[in-house]
This record gives C-alpha cells, sequence and structure tokens, in this order.
C-alpha cells in the first residue's frame, strides 16, 4: 500500500510539473507571437507612410490651357496627365468647342500648350488648303505643341499629328509611330533617320519641325 502511494504521488507530481511547464511553453510562445505581430505592424504601418510619401511628393506641371473651355490659362497638372485632365481642369469645353479631332489621351509635358478650337474654325480649316506657318497649322488642327518652341514631339506624336510636318505625309508617319512602337522613343531628333524613308535630305528638311521632349 505503501508502495501505491508513492506511485499516485510521484505520477501527480510528474502531472503537475507538465502541466507548469506547457504553461510556460505557451505563455513564452504567445508573447513571441505577440512580438511577432506587433514588429510586422509596424513595418507595414512604416511602409504604407513611405507610400504616403511618395504620393505627396508626385512632380507638378503647368500647362496652359487656350481657346474653347471655360477657364483658359496655365493650370497645374500631376506630371504624366493628359489632354483630358487639363480640359477638366481648365473648367471642361464651350458649348462652340470640336474636339473630335483631338487625341484626349495624348500625354502633356510641362510648358505645352493646347489649343481647342471652335466649331467654326473647325469647318473653315476643313474647306481650305494648308496655308500659313507650320505653327498656325498645329494650332488650327487641335495638335498639342510647345509653347517654347512649337515642334512636334516624335516619341509622342500621332500618325495624325506627324503629318502636321510639312514634308511627312501619311506613309511616312505610319513608318515613325511603327518604328517607335518597336524600338522605343527617340533619343534625338537625330534618331529619326533610322526610319525607313527617311534620309539625310529629307531630315534636314523637317529637323526645325521636331523634338524628342
Amino acid at each position: 500500500m505503501e508502495k501505491q502511494k508513492i506511485i499516485k504521488i510521484v505520477a501527480i507530481a510528474v502531472v503537475i510539473v507538465g502541466a507548469i511547464i506547457y504553461y510556460i511553453c505557451t505563455k513564452n510562445n504567445q508573447e513571441k507571437y505577440d512580438d511577432f505581430l506587433i514588429q510586422n505592424l509596424v513595418v507595414s504601418n512604416t511602409y504604407e507612410e513611405e507610400n504616403n510619401t511618395v504620393k505627396e511628393e508626385k512632380t507638378k506641371i503647368k500647362v496652359y490651357v487656350t481657346g474653347e473651355v471655360n477657364s483658359p490659362g496655365v493650370i497645374e497638372l500631376d506630371e504624366g496627365a493628359r489632354i483630358d485632365d487639363a480640359i477638366k481642369t481648365a473648367g471642361g469645353i464651350t458649348s462652340n468647342a470640336d474636339i473630335r479631332d483631338i487625341n484626349l489621351a495624348y500625354e502633356v509635358d510641362d510648358g505645352d500648350k493646347i489649343y481647342i478650337p471652335s466649331k467654326e474654325e473647325e469647318q473653315n480649316q476643313s474647306n481650305e488648303n494648308l496655308i500659313g506657318s507650320e505653327k498656325e497649322y498645329l494650332e488650327n488642327n487641335s495638335i498639342i505643341i510647345s509653347s517654347s518652341n512649337g515642334k512636334v514631339n516624335i516619341n509622342k506624336a500621332t500618325v495624325t499629328e506627324l503629318t502636321g510636318i510639312p514634308g511627312v505625309g501619311q506613309s511616312t508617319a505610319e513608318k515613325i509611330v511603327a518604328y517607335r512602337e518597336e524600338n522605343g522613343k527617340f533619343s534625338s531628333i537625330e534618331d529619326i533617320q533610322k526610319v525607313s524613308g527617311i534620309g539625310s535630305s529629307k531630315y534636314q528638311n523637317i529637323k526645325d519641325y521636331i523634338s524628342v521632349k
């Protein structure tokens, strides 16, 4: 009987010690898990704060919107904005505006000028031959131009816009766009000579009307 009591006491002691050890291990693991959660929460918050800071520091640009808009003038936009964004920021178009030939998805650059023509201008232009300076032609056809140099950006211009360059027809304009899509942006205006059909002679005729930025 005495031996059995000793065995029971030992068994109970083992159970108690095991319970204590289990409690201690569980508590330690819980503390480690809590620390893990706290550390990850701090990292997550830091990442979000850094991202918010980047968003807040997004580069701003200024463009000049004129013509048939409700609030013409110099406006501020986020870098990467489109003509559509510029028009909206300028109060939207008037009831007399004609934007059918305008590429609203065109990405604007700092210092650009955007001219929105009237319905009368578009009608008159369609009935006239191309006369006047290249800059006037671009404005009357609703093509975005740089207010600083009035040149067509060959890295962004559409086929229609490229045909506004004196001496550049539909076929050549299509080749310029195709080359750009296949090889990336032009690094300099001289690179346009890499386009099939544009030799040194043709380049000399158009170089004063083009830019790469």
